[in-house]
């Protein structure tokens, strides 16, 4: 292998661990806490091997935020599209966000920060979550068409069912000490799922 190769191999590793390291920072201590110091300690670097992928604290949030959501996007895709019916295509994207956020729990952390405090997003709240958004209008918009789903908002279902999965995975150490929970364990996920897909089909019924 040529030694450029093997350089920009390492680059592009070094790029990845920095990108992992800073959303578990981001996901702990918020955007405003969180210093290039300590994502550089976390992967072993230096602050300046850092500012050589991402210039400023912006610029590594954003590139953060961004695979998150692009992430989401990709499986949300693959999960619909081995469903034809309006409602099958709407229970497999509920599907996708919930087994996204149980792999990736640092993912939903700033996913709620985010929706606590857009002060990252400077006035555009949705620069990158815009294709999760997309994604949920799409499938109602295609159910209200085909006389599937009664007519209601996209924003209803993710603000009634789907955010239960950003809770589901977030609240299960906020709880005490005595109602905690593990998001992943089978049977308590297999609950859940059944419940969000009982909210969502509820949600969109047109005899409801």
């Amino acid at each position: 292998m040529e030694l450029r190769a093997i350089r920009q191999m390492r680059g592009e590793a070094t790029r990845q661990a920095i990108l992992e390291a800073a959303e578990q920072i981001f996901a702990n201590v918020g955007f405003d806490a969180a210093r290039l110091e300590d994502v550089a300690l976390a992967v072993g670097i230096k602050r300046p091997s850092i500012i050589y992928y991402f210039p400023t604290k912006q610029d590594l949030y954003d590139a953060v935020e961004s695979d998150i959501f692009e992430a989401m996007h990709h499986m949300a895709d693959e999960k619909m599209a081995a469903a034809s019916a309006p409602l099958a295509r709407l229970l497999a994207l509920l599907d996708a966000w919930l087994d996204f956020q149980i792999a990736r729990p640092t993912a939903s952390r700033i996913i709620l920060r985010l929706v606590a405090d857009s002060t990252p997003r400077h006035g555009n709240p949705t620069q990158f979550s815009h294709s999760a958004i997309s994604d949920m209008e799409r499938v109602i918009a295609d159910g209200i068409k085909a006389g599937a789903f009664r007519p209601l908002p996209a924003m209803h279902l993710v603000n009634a069912v789907a955010s239960s999965a950003l809770f589901y995975v977030c609240n299960s150490s906020q709880f005490g000490v005595d109602r905690l929970y593990e998001p992943a364990e089978p049977a308590r996920l297999a609950e859940f799922r059944a419940l969000l897909h009982l909210m969502a089909k509820t949600a969109v019924s047109p005899t409801t």
